[in-house]
């Protein structure tokens, strides 16, 4: 392809700057075509079709005329420096018309082939006007994007030729897990929480630090009653206890080869992020520590414990961008690096593939040690694929041999929970769309009980 035809080609493929026939241009070639033709069997000259042509070429040129200079509009974009994957985002473009000329335009962003495309936006711009033209997007994938230019074209009210521009408007954006489990604890916990069962207020009798005396309520411990209250004002009153706040916990997020296994929805990282994110924020809002560490053959990301709403935006920009690594997971290395970072008791909470850490003796021999001085809970996501095998009705030698497997594989594994449980090591698995319950409902079923 030459550079001339490459120009040319630009142009017509929404690029660069300059002038393109509209498909109305198109249609008045072909009438006149037909017309010219038909003028060919009445005895009409070449002399007279050229002379036809050329008038015609010539009086279209016009309508550039009744369209304004380039100069004349001006184009911005306005788009949140933050966007959430996997979910609706908007963005809107302004296009101001300074001169006194009605135009239409078609408007395409410059988006990256991981975003969603709902372009051209159109719009008729009259003269002395701004318009704010919206659109909703979707980013499938986590990381830093920038978007550097606006493809513009835009015609008079003729309607016969398009100018077209390339207008400099770069953006830098960041595409960070969803965050949709997080708002939803925030914003009723107890709710967010209704699929495990787990109430908040569900503590061991007595323990925490007391915080006020209010009615008795169906459901509450006899225990806590206080007599006392209870005799001066008539009616039954209960003590209530909060946990002890202040206490450390720490995600530790696997990276490696086989989390990026596909679900149904995304891979095991990106839900195993979303949770993270999401018991991390309900530590944060319960007054707790939270550190996080992301790992694969080794530590990419460590960071230190924070307590308060602000450290989230902190554990957001430090592990927004991580991916899958094409390497078994060094679990050994993490745990050697806890030992040297985090010298407080805490809750070790890991997000990982069970199957695969099952299997790790030099894991195991690290953990105990740990163990001394840490709570461990590890969560992983179930096979899907494994436990539908189990479920099926064999038909034939085959399935019936695969599914014979699949059995096998499970009671393994349920062996090797129960070694590693008597060993004071908890793991768990959930359905990837519970993923974020179950941990934030594990993490209060610890809190309340006091085991930290």
């Amino acid at each position: 392809m030459t550079k001339s035809f490459k120009s040319l080609w630009d142009q017509f493929l929404f690029r660069d700057k300059g002038i393109v026939p509209t498909f109305r241009f198109v249609l008045l070639i072909l009438a006149l075509s037909l017309v010219l033709v038909v003028l060919t069997w009445f005895g009409a000259s070449w002399a007279f079709i050229l002379a036809v042509n050329t008038s015609v070429l010539l009086l279209s040129l016009l309508d550039l005329s009744f369209s304004p200079k380039r100069k004349h509009l001006s184009i911005e974009r306005i788009i949140d420096e933050e966007l959430e994957r996997g979910v609706h985002n908007e963005a809107e473009v302004t296009i101001h018309n300074q001169s006194a000329f009605r135009i239409t335009v078609k408007v395409i962003d410059h988006f990256p082939m991981t975003f969603d495309r709902p372009f051209p936006l159109k719009s008729k711009v009259s003269g002395k006007q701004k318009v704010s033209l919206g659109y909703s997007f979707v980013a499938h994938q986590r990381g830093d994007y920038t978007l550097p230019s606006l493809h513009v074209r835009y015609k008079s009210w003729l309607g016969i030729w398009e100018k077209q521009m390339k207008v400099k408007v770069e953006s830098h954006v960041r595409v960070i897990p969803d965050l949709t489990e997080s708002r939803q604890f925030l914003k009723d916990a107890q709710r967010f929480l209704l699929y495990e069962g787990t109430r908040l207020k569900k503590r061991r009798a007595g323990a925490g630090e007391f915080t006020q005396i209010r009615p008795y309520v169906v459901g509450d411990d006899v225990r806590k009653i206080n007599w006392r209250q209870t005799a001066k004002v008539q009616e039954l009153m209960t003590n209530e206890y909060e946990p002890e706040q202040g206490k450390f916990m720490t995600i530790l997020i696997d990276c490696g080869r086989m989390m990026g296994v596909e679900l149904d929805e995304h891979n095991r990282l990106e839900r195993a992020l979303e949770a993270a994110i999401t018991v991390a924020t309900a530590a944060l809002k319960r007054g707790d520590y939270v550190a996080v560490i992301a790992f694969s053959k080794e530590v990419h990301v460590y960071v230190p414990p924070g307590k308060g709403m602000p450290h989230l935006q902190t554990i957001l920009k430090e592990i927004y961008y991580i991916q899958v690594e094409g390497y078994e997971s060094n679990y050994t290395a993490v745990f050697q690096h806890l030992q040297m970072v985090q010298s407080r008791r805490s809750l070790l909470l890991l997000f990982s593939d069970v199957s695969t850490f099952l299997y790790e003796e030099a894991a195991l021999h690290y953990l105990q040690r740990l163990r001394k001085e840490h709570l461990f809970l590890m969560i992983g996501i179930e096979d899907r694929v494994v436990d539908d095998v189990t479920k099926s009705t064999p038909e034939d030698l085959m399935t019936t041999m695969v599914k014979s497997m699949a059995q096998k594989h499970i009671l393994d594994k349920v062996r090797e929970l129960k070694r590693w449980e008597r060993q004071g090591l908890q793991m768990i698995e959930a359905p990837e769309e519970h993923l974020a319950t179950t941990a934030v409902s594990q993490y209060i079923h610890i809190m309340n009980r006091g085991l930290l």
